[in-house]
């Protein structure tokens, strides 16, 4: 499996970054500890199943409407985009059965920051919400597992 290339991708690191930011959060300290005390799974993760209502683009890749079990990979965004840690910012498979359909980065956001990143009352431990976002540009893949939430945002296409 080839690692995912960095097309596209750098509208995200700047979204994350900002989220980041307007989120307040802090590099870490001497302790390592990741701000707002979040729990980040080193490996690979399966975070849920999502129905897409359109067509969209994963990192240049199309996915078409349907059901798609999203994976955590180890994978971080690279080079680092300034004020976000890599550990905050990790790429994502669509897959379908065994086939992975196609990779983005999301934005990952404690449980104690997510009123300050976003707008609307998250969804339910262990559910995901997919949202089409104003002006119908993007589509938003949101994912709370275990009160960490997954951001992941997709252009429509």
């Amino acid at each position: 499996m080839n690692q995912p290339s960095m097309k596209g991708s750098y509208r995200l690191r700047a979204l994350a970054a900002a989220l980041l930011f307007v989120a307040g959060s802090s590099l870490p300290g001497a302790s390592g500890q990741l701000p707002g005390s979040v729990s980040v799974p080193p490996g690979e993760l399966a975070l849920g199943t999502i129905e897409l209502p359109r067509r969209v683009l994963a990192n240049g890749q199309a996915l078409s409407p349907g059901a798609y079990s999203v994976h955590l990979t180890s994978l971080t965004a690279s080079p680092e985009a300034t004020g976000a840690l890599a550990e905050l910012e990790r790429w994502v498979e669509f897959r379908q059965g065994d086939a992975v359909m196609g990779r983005e980065l999301a934005s990952i956001v404690p449980a104690a920051e997510i009123g300050d990143v976003a707008g609307a009352a998250p969804p339910a431990n262990g559910s995901a919400r997919v949202e089409v976002l104003r002006g119908n540009d993007y589509v938003r893949v949101w994912i709370n597992r275990d009160g960490t939430h997954y951001l992941i945002h997709l252009a429509a296409g």
